[in-house]
């Protein structure tokens, strides 16, 4: 099946969007676990809409290796963009599985672990990730 790189990309800007919604969602309802959860999602999709428009993603929950890899065709006004970017992904990446199971060596839940400041700084990198995934698709030539 051939994949055309410029559905890849809407469909991963749109999927980082519903996601940033549902851990917006998940915070008015102090879903805290929720809220880390989206948002990390909403950041990974962010970074793998860019990647997209160079090669379809990989299947990893942390595809900031891949943004360092086409970070230099990427126009170079977007550096430090790029480096915040690759900074949020990775930052979030470990949250998916402790989400989903805590930390089992230390046997805490993943309720446990986040709290209402954790949830809100996961959601504020997960809205700056979708900002500047936007800001460098659109350079690229993306209408959105």
């Amino acid at each position: 099946m051939e994949i055309d790189p410029r559905e890849e990309v809407s469909y991963r800007l749109n999927l980082a969007i519903e996601q940033l919604e549902m851990a917006t969602k998940r915070f008015s309802i102090e879903d805290w676990v929720g809220v880390v959860q989206a948002s990390q999602l909403a950041a990974e999709n962010a970074a793998k809409a860019i990647i997209a428009h160079f090669h379809l993603p990989s299947w990893t929950h942390d595809p900031s290796g891949e943004l360092r890899i086409i970070s230099s065709e990427i126009p170079s006004e977007f550096k430090s963009d790029i480096d915040e970017l690759i900074e949020i992904v990775s930052t979030l990446a470990p949250e998916h599985g402790r989400t989903s199971y805590g930390i089992p060596v230390e046997r805490l839940t993943p309720r446990q672990l986040y709290d209402r400041m954790k949830a809100e700084k996961a959601l504020n990198m997960a809205r700056k990730a979708i900002a500047i995934s936007r800001k460098i698709l659109k350079n690229l030539g993306y209408t959105i």
